[in-house]
């Protein structure tokens, strides 16, 4: 003999009227209800996993994106340091283009004093031997 009992489903509203099952099919109706129930409760914390994930990447990119504003600032100022440097060294070229014809004197002049000195060797070379005939010659000793 099947008992039958009666099940209302706790979602339905006042207006259901109860359904008369049997003991298998009331088992069969709970274990439904009981895995539909657990599904909604796993599809909902995945849910909450997932938008959790997705707030944290969103943290990460504006923290990123921080950073990148950041750097973006610090190396705007290199980069007027470097326009300033730039325009420095080009007004050093400009003068020292100027002092070319200085340099260029200099280097004459050196040069001049290098045959000079060569010139002053010699002379002093010949004196020294002017000197040693003269000494010779009047056989003064040497000092």
């Amino acid at each position: 003999m099947v008992r039958s009992l009666e099940y209302s489903n706790s979602k339905c509203n006042i207006f259901c009227s109860p359904i008369k099952l049997s003991n298998g099919e009331l088992l069969q109706k709970m274990e439904q209800d009981h895995l539909a129930e657990s599904l909604n409760d796993l599809f909902t914390n995945v849910s909450r996993m997932i938008r959790g994930e997705l707030q944290e990447t969103n943290n990460v990119l504006g923290l990123v994106e921080k950073m990148n504003t950041r750097v973006a600032e610090e190396y705007k100022g290199f980069g007027d340091v470097a326009s300033g440097l730039r325009i420095f060294v080009e007004q050093l070229k400009s003068k020292s283009g100027s002092f070319d014809e200085y340099v260029q004197q200099i280097d004459t002049i050196e040069q001049q004093v290098t045959e000079f000195e060569a010139v002053i060797s010699m002379l002093d070379k010949y004196v020294s031997l002017l000197e040693s005939k003269v000494q010779s010659a009047y056989q003064i000793p040497p000092s």
